[in-house]
């Protein structure tokens, strides 16, 4: 109710603000400028924000109970919560949407990784471009088959901080270094944003629930 109110605010602000252009005689490029960049901060507002920027985990979840008819995002909502009744489907319609191998790889490697299935995520791998993303899961893989030297080698080569804290924290906790793997945790958890940051607390709301007793 209170997205509602303040998005109908909004809008009749904009409203009220073009009116008062046309009436002036304001140009038809700017009033139509000033349309775009509204649209632009609303979409920002609406949708960028809480899928890449926002960090308080409920309103990340709000988010994302929303999208079912946006598969490709709702889909980070049907992982985190364990809901593999929806996760075939959802799979199913990001397959029909997204015919391309390589754009359907990232979300095969997740939905494998999901099921435990290392041979999916394998076979996923291989289509992938050569990215973060890719490393994350090659460096899954040599964890799950036991490598964990290896492992740790190869993320070294990853960009992105929450992900090598992850997957840091995946090898500590398999050690049964659980501490190191809470401190870690931590990292992946401060350096995360929007849906990738829900994701995280999740899981380790399950596993590594420590992790995530002051974190809202």
């Amino acid at each position: 109710m209170r997205h509602s109110w303040w998005e109908f605010m909004f809008y009749l602000a904009v409203f009220v603000f073009v009116l008062f252009m046309t009436w002036n005689d304001y140009s038809l490029i700017l009033t139509l400028g000033v349309v775009l960049v509204a649209s632009l901060i609303m979409f920002m507002l609406r949708f960028y924000y809480p899928l890449s920027l926002e960090t308080r985990i409920d309103r990340v979840e709000s988010f994302l109970r929303k999208q079912q008819k946006t598969p490709g995002v709702y889909i980070y909502y049907v992982f985190a919560n364990r809901l593999d009744d929806e996760a075939e489907l959802t799979m199913e319609q990001i397959r029909g949407k997204y015919t391309q191998k390589v754009t359907q790889a990232t979300y095969s490697a997740a939905y494998g990784f999901y099921r435990k299935d290392m041979v999916a995520v394998h076979e996923a791998v291989q289509n992938m471009r050569l990215s973060d993303y890719r490393t994350y899961y090659e460096t899954i893989l040599l964890l799950e088959d036991g490598q964990s030297d290896e492992a740790r080698e190869r993320l070294q080569s990853i960009k992105k901080q929450w992900m090598r804290s992850t997957l840091l924290a995946g090898i500590e906790l398999k050690a049964e270094n659980r501490d190191t793997a809470i401190q870690h945790a931590h990292e992946a958890l401060n350096f995360s944003r929007g849906v990738n940051r829900y994701v995280l607390y999740k899981e380790y709301e399950r596993v590594l629930p420590e992790a995530v007793e002051h974190i809202s």
